[in-house]
């Protein structure tokens, strides 16, 4: 298991996230991904809240996988994505707010499903 943390609302490191959670899933990995903070942003339907988000497309333009696809590629690979409930209130988003398939929790339950397993904040 491979648990990955979000705090922030870096569009960098989060992108860096999906790219090591895409690489992870790959080799047949489970992957847990929690956005907590302004992390959630990472998770919702309009992840243009990410500070950075602009330069999405010129890492396209450039032949990087956009934000969009990394997200959708991790998430046909089987990633577990939680947004952290008090993440929610301090973005000021809800839970319609997120993608499909993202469950809200506490700090709690990711520390449960990350068991023994690799941890990693970017």
């Amino acid at each position: 298991m491979l648990a990955i943390t979000l705090a922030d609302d870096s569009f960098h490191r989060a992108h860096h996230a999906l790219v090591m959670a895409a690489g992870a899933l790959a080799l047949g990995r489970p992957v847990v991904l929690f956005g907590g903070g302004l992390g959630v942003f990472a998770l919702c339907r309009d992840w243009r809240r990410l500070s950075g988000s602009a330069f999405d497309a010129d890492i396209q333009a450039r032949g990087v996988a956009g934000f969009e696809t990394l997200r959708e590629a991790v998430q046909d690979l089987g990633i577990e994505l939680l947004a952290c409930e008090s993440g929610l209130r301090m973005a000021a988003c809800t839970a319609a707010d997120l993608c499909d398939g993202v469950t809200v929790c506490g700090v709690t339950r990711f520390f449960e499903r990350a068991g023994d397993g690799q941890m990693i904040a970017v």
